[in-house]
């Protein structure tokens, strides 16, 4: 049997897909905060060597998910009020600026893709996941226009490091019939302000939009701790 049709899998893409699986297992609960666990048990687990489980686990945690341990054993990171503080504080700094400009640079086709985003949040047939991922391009769209690669890289990581307080918070309110509705109108205020080329007026809504957003996730982790 030939075996020409098989390509040779190279160790960045298992690292990649063993780093996907674990950060997913962190978002879902199945990891849970504070947990200690095997380097081997969850390399048995995924099938694959202890190798790229531990450069996996290098990647989440600088992505703040983790903490790694001498030895074989690494811990999920705890949820801290001040860690989601200081998350917030260092997006403050960035983000509204970022909208200020990017107001002037966006053209029709960069909102028309926005105002696509919006009908996603309101969409009560989809789970967590899919809105995750539309809140994160809506948010990457807006600000793209105006950020370097360097200022993309440090949101993605403050993004991903935000994600699971996000997730746990907004996860919460799910139960709550009008949450889809006030998520899409929470956007649809923040596009609106945009669309005004004001550049004081679209850093003042994306200020606005971190600060609720933040007491919500605050909100989200004391509800777990109670």
């Amino acid at each position: 049997m030939s075996t020409t049709g098989v390509r040779r899998v190279e160790p960045q893409s298992v690292v990649e897909q063993v780093t996907k699986e674990i950060r997913r297992s962190i978002l879902a609960g199945d990891l849970r905060p504070g947990q200690e666990f095997s380097l081997r048990e969850i390399a048995g687990r995924l099938g694959v060597s202890i190798i790229p489980v531990r450069e996996a686990l290098r990647h989440l945690e600088g992505q703040g998910l983790v903490i790694t341990a001498r030895g074989k054993s690494a811990v999920v990171a705890p949820l801290s009020h001040d860690d989601l503080n200081a998350i917030y504080r260092l997006r403050r700094r960035i983000e509204p600026e970022l909208a200020g400009r990017a107001c002037l640079l966006l053209t029709s086709r960069d909102h028309a893709r926005l105002a696509g985003h919006l009908s996603i949040f309101g969409d009560e047939a989809l789970g967590l996941d899919e809105i995750y991922e539309a809140h994160h391009e809506f948010h990457l769209d807006l600000l793209r226009p105006a950020a370097t690669e360097w200022e993309l890289r440090i949101l993605g990581m403050l993004w991903h490091a935000a994600e699971r307080y996000v997730r746990l918070a907004f996860g919460g309110r799910d139960s709550d019939p009008d949450e889809p509705r006030r998520r899409e109108a929470a956007h649809a205020e923040l596009l609106a302000a945009v669309a005004e080329r004001d550049p004081g007026r679209a850093a003042q809504a994306v200020m606005h939009h971190l600060d609720v957003n933040e007491q919500i996730a605050q909100q989200g982790i004391a509800a777990v701790a109670d």
